[in-house]
């Protein structure tokens, strides 16, 4: 199960914040490429990338609860 819990923190969680802000640059550019002007990075931009990593810190809070509650069933195996 530690091993389980290590590949999240270290892989997964970087490629989580990667996408996070990828998805926030491809934002910026469109934004930029419409013609937002400061308004809109002071205001609609922020709340989205609140939104953003909001939904991306549930995402890996459940997927760390999922690890937690499952049974190790190795260490208890049942013998006969």
């Amino acid at each position: 199960m530690k091993t389980r819990i290590f590949v999240k923190v270290f892989l997964v969680l970087p490629l989580i914040i990667f996408v996070d802000y990828v998805l926030m640059v491809l934002l910026g550019c469109a934004s930029c490429l419409f013609g937002f002007g400061d308004s809109f990075y002071c205001g609609s931009y922020c709340l989205i990338g609140k939104g953003i990593l909001l939904l991306s810190a549930v995402f890996f809070i459940y997927l760390l609860v999922t690890d937690f509650k499952q049974p190790d069933n190795s260490k208890h195996a049942e013998t006969r």
